[in-house]
């Protein structure tokens, strides 16, 4: 009996293992049979189809990063410097949740001045974030924790990027004016129009130089009569500030639209990279900072922006803050900088007059002016998407479909091939 009892039992035993091993490989090979690719990005799509490209007269003008005029990526002398004396001194300890405070100083220097009242009144809410993706992700957080019933107005277009940034915050997004396309310049009437009509307490996110994707910036009086439009609505100003001296060469000069701001009495938030300034790309630094009231505000703020980083990525990384650090906390370094970032801007600008010449030396029916009206690494062109088209399968040039150029793959051996492609796209236009 006690033997019939026990073969029952491991029978049982054996049937409900083969039940729940049955179930597990069930389960195991069906948890995500309901995910779907995801749509490649724009931006890194276009690299890719590059790189698959065999044409040796292949161009690529779709990244967003800096290339010389050889067409290859270039480590800053002062970068360079700062790395031979960040290996001398190793040290892998965690960083403060907030990042590196010496790197997190010399940054707000460099966004609100050297002798600003706010920092020295210690009103600036600031931590180290990856990059500016990551300084403007932990804001719409920060938005969405602290006014959770508030939206988000982008400007049309931006960086696509920023539409993911906000959405996944769970932040809904509206979105205002800013390029025209017939005069490709700056819509500033419907940009104010919008300003105006926006409800009162609004949050809007600015590009504070060199937009991206158009290349087209305010001026100083147009920037003023935005500060003022906000003051009087009393909407709240975020600016993402990615290539402040990489627009004009000059940082203090790109850091205008902020200054302005700030001198009307705004609150403002601010992201800001170094990975176009110190082609740090793949080093990921950046800073997040929010003006406060006092100095008791900032403290408040500070710790609930770390409280957001803790979870998401717990501490941000320590070797690009160190460079950032070195490079801006040393006179002779710093000077090193300036002077190479004016010459990566300078080179930019010099591609932009030559691709406009040679494009109405072949006697274009269409205005060109915009190239050198519009800053930074990005050109709007106005092309269309399907003149963009024609230019990768018939002269193997790669660019996003919205016509941008990346003037920074532009060189002196390729500007007059993309020229003589330009316009027999766009001769017939």
């Amino acid at each position: 009996m006690a033997s019939m009892m026990t073969r029952r039992s491991m029978s049982l035993m054996k049937s409900r293992s083969m039940m729940i091993h049955g179930s597990s490989r069930l389960m195991s090979t069906s948890w995500w049979k309901h995910v779907e690719p995801a749509p490649k990005d724009p931006i890194l799509g276009v690299t890719e189809a590059f790189l698959a490209d065999p044409s040796p007269h292949k161009v690529n003008v779709g990244v967003g990063a800096y290339r010389d005029d050889n067409g290859k990526p270039v480590v800053l002398d002062c970068v360079r410097e700062a790395e031979r004396r960040v290996a001398g001194n190793l040290n892998m300890e965690y960083l403060p949740m907030g990042g590196s405070n010496t790197m997190v100083d010399e940054t707000l220097k460099l966004a609100y001045g050297e002798n600003s009242d706010l920092i020295k009144d210690k009103r600036i809410a600031a931590i180290q974030a990856l990059s500016g993706t990551g300084a403007c992700r932990i804001f719409a957080d920060f938005q969405k924790r602290f006014s959770p019933d508030s939206q988000i107005y982008i400007p049309v277009p931006t960086w696509s990027n920023h539409h993911n940034i906000w959405r996944d915050a769970n932040v809904p997004q509206r979105t205002y004016h800013y390029y025209h396309p017939e005069t490709k310049g700056l819509d500033f009437a419907s940009l104010m129009d919008d300003v105006k009509n926006a409800p009162n307490g609004s949050f809007f996110m600015l590009h504070a130089c060199a937009h991206n994707p158009t290349g087209v910036d305010p001026t100083i009086e147009q920037w003023k009569e935005i500060s003022y439009q906000f003051k009087v609505k009393g909407h709240f100003a975020f600016f993402d500030m990615a290539y402040q001296g990489f627009a004009s060469g000059d940082p203090e000069r790109d850091a205008n639209s902020i200054r302005i701001f700030l001198e009307d009495g705004h609150l403002i938030g601010c992201s800001q990279s170094y990975a176009k300034n110190m082609g740090l790309y793949g080093q990921r630094v950046g800073c997040l900072s929010l003006v406060c009231e006092d100095e008791k505000q900032a403290v408040a703020v500070k710790s609930q922006l770390q409280q957001l980083a803790r979870p998401m990525y717990s501490n941000p990384p320590v070797h690009g803050a160190l460079i950032v650090s070195i490079i801006l906390g040393d006179p002779d370094l710093k000077q090193l900088w300036l002077k190479e970032v004016k010459g990566m801007a300078d080179r930019i600008i010099g591609m932009r007059s030559s691709l406009r010449e040679n494009i109405e030396k072949l006697g274009s029916p269409l205005s060109w002016e915009h190239i050198t009206n519009q800053i930074g690494m990005f050109c709007y062109s106005g092309m269309t998407p399907e003149q963009v088209d024609r230019l990768t399968k018939e002269f193997h040039i790669y660019m996003t479909r919205n016509g941008r150029i990346s003037m920074a793959g532009v060189t002196s051996g390729n500007v007059e091939y993309l020229a003589k492609a330009i316009h027999e796209v766009t001769k017939a236009a």
